[in-house]
């Protein structure tokens, strides 16, 4: 199953303070701050939801064609996914901008200041699916994940007329988007990914209840936190996946992306959608045992005794076979 992730590529610059920012604010002068921080620590991590959804299933096996834009110096991030087992030919390269860049300052007091640098980000929406499709033999599902709002809407847009299926994954851009934006990308969708709360809001802006939704797309995928996942059907009965035990919380960030790579990994294996679910589980775990979204490491055996422990031997039996070392 050729499965195509659609999402943003990028940099993340994160440095620390060993100060507060409100003892280098003076109160009447406000409209004209300018101030510079000497920073202890600068950490350089890899990021942007396409890739990090692409990297959890090549750490898998899953082979996931990675579509997305970056600019000229994504070469070393390049090398690094492909290390990994993703395919990186259908990124666009902007002859232009540099890749799509959040840097940010966290002081003593855990309060940041943070700018986000859309660049290559926003030629995305340049990128033709059939392309894509062509060069790899036909495509079975993409992913359309957070990305520059215009190139999620194309490849919706051509998803719906080329007939390829497609799973709807708004994430960060919700809090941006309209109704009628959301009633576009969604409808049609084989499976709509959101966390409890994007649920609640994607209901609120379109004005659809619960019931409605289900019947506009094919899986709803709610993720619930520490309560694992609850994925729903028109006409069928509700599947409930819990998560494994956590062996330490080091970084939130990137859970939902290593879910959805987890899932997404599970039906390009052919197996059934609450195996696709534990897997995603599994996945997620590992990355909140660790500080940065691409840091982890998927050990086979460590990965199944854990699987094993949590979802029990038959489970277990089912995804060994697909799990490379």
């Amino acid at each position: 199953m050729r499965i195509a992730v659609t999402g943003s590529i990028a940099n993340d610059h994160l440095m620390t303070f060993p100060g507060r920012f409100s003892d280098q604010l003076v109160a009447d002068q406000l409209h004209t701050v300018s101030l510079s921080f000497l920073v202890d620590t600068l950490d350089i991590r890899r990021g942007g939801v396409g890739a990090n959804i692409a990297f959890g299933m090549g750490q898998l096996g899953a082979n996931p064609i990675l579509v997305g834009a970056a600019g000229e110096d994504f070469e070393e991030y390049r090398a690094w996914l492909e290390r990994h087992g993703v395919d990186t030919e259908s990124v666009h390269i902007s002859e232009l901008k540099h890749t799509a860049r959040f840097v940010c300052t966290t002081d003593e007091a855990h309060n940041q200041i943070g700018s986000f640098y859309t660049g290559a980000m926003s030629e995305a929406r340049q990128i033709e699916l059939q392309t894509v499709a062509d060069r790899v033999g036909g495509l079975d599902l993409v992913c359309i994940s957070a990305d520059d709002p215009e190139a999620m809407t194309r490849h919706t847009e051509e998803c719906r007329k080329r007939g390829i299926p497609f799973a709807a994954d708004f994430s960060q851009q919700i809090a941006r988007m309209e109704g009628e934006d959301i009633r576009t990308l969604m409808e049609g969708a084989t499976y709509l990914f959101s966390n409890e709360y994007e649920k609640e809001l994607i209901e609120a802006k379109t004005g659809w209840s619960d019931k409605e939704i289900l019947a506009k797309v094919g899986t709803r995928v709610v993720t619930l936190g520490a309560k694992g996942v609850r994925i729903e059907r028109e006409g069928k009965e509700t599947i409930e996946v819990g998560v494994p035990k956590e062996e330490a919380k080091a970084d939130p960030t990137g859970v939902g992306d290593a879910f959805r790579a987890g899932f997404l990994s599970g039906l390009a294996w052919g197996v059934s959608l609450e195996r696709a679910a534990q897997v995603g589980c599994m996945l997620a775990t590992l990355v909140i045992e660790t500080v940065g979204t691409q840091e982890y490491e998927l050990r086979r055996a460590h990965f199944l005794e854990r699987f094993t422990k949590r979802y029990g031997e038959d489970a277990a039996a089912e995804v060994t076979a697909h799990l490379r070392d």
